[in-house]
């Protein structure tokens, strides 16, 4: 692989670590739940979002200058985009909180963002697999594991937002968490959506 390619791949190690970090911090701030800090919250969780961001801006930079590329341009844009979507997508869940001026947590919410903890860290552990993925032995087995990640959110959205339904007296109270809960699907599937556009360029290279 030539000297230059490696950018590609450290740079998608790298938003890897952003997705990590924003998840891990909504973890932190669900289990320590604090409404009167929702806006510094907020900020912090913006500084993962924002990071990601120029770290999408870097590579859009590099494939427009680039002649040639390890693998097609339009795949390693599509694997960029999506992965800037996992941490605009966490950032989106600390907002409901803060839109909807949430008071308590609910406890499947904690439970459900340590699964994203979980994606996230198999999306770091696909990244720092992707530079070889000609030869890696593990790759694929981490996409796997990524699809179950999801599937395992998928039975706790269901069982959550019906819990919702049934638990709830307050209609706004109930709207707020319909669109929290559904905030985190989203997230589980960028996760997935990720994994799965890896396994696809590996398919088409190898």
């Amino acid at each position: 692989m030539a000297k230059g390619d490696k950018f590609y791949f450290e740079n998608y190690v790298a938003c890897a670590a952003l997705a990590r970090n924003a998840a891990a911090y909504l973890v932190e701030c669900l289990e320590q739940y604090d409404p009167a800090q929702l806006e510094s919250m907020l900020e912090k969780m913006h500084t993962f979002e924002h990071s990601a961001d120029l770290k999408k801006h870097e590579m859009n930079e590099a494939l427009a200058k680039a002649f040639v590329t390890p693998v097609d341009r339009e795949d390693l844009d599509l694997l960029s985009q999506q992965m800037d979507g996992v941490p605009d997508l966490l950032e989106e869940v600390m907002q409901k909180l803060y839109i909807f001026d949430v008071q308590t947590i609910e406890p499947n919410a904690v439970e459900y963002a340590k699964h994203l903890v979980k994606a996230c860290d198999l999306l770091g552990e696909i990244m720092e697999e992707f530079e070889n993925f000609k030869k890696s032995k593990k790759l694929h087995s981490l996409i796997v594991a990524c699809n179950d990640v999801e599937e395992a959110c998928d039975k706790l959205y269901l069982s959550s937002v019906r819990s919702i339904t049934k638990g709830k007296a307050d209609a706004f109270e109930k709207i707020a968490w319909y669109k929290i809960y559904d905030c985190l699907e989203a997230c589980a599937d960028a996760c997935e959506h990720v994994s799965e556009c890896v396994g696809s360029i590996i398919m088409k290279n190898t």
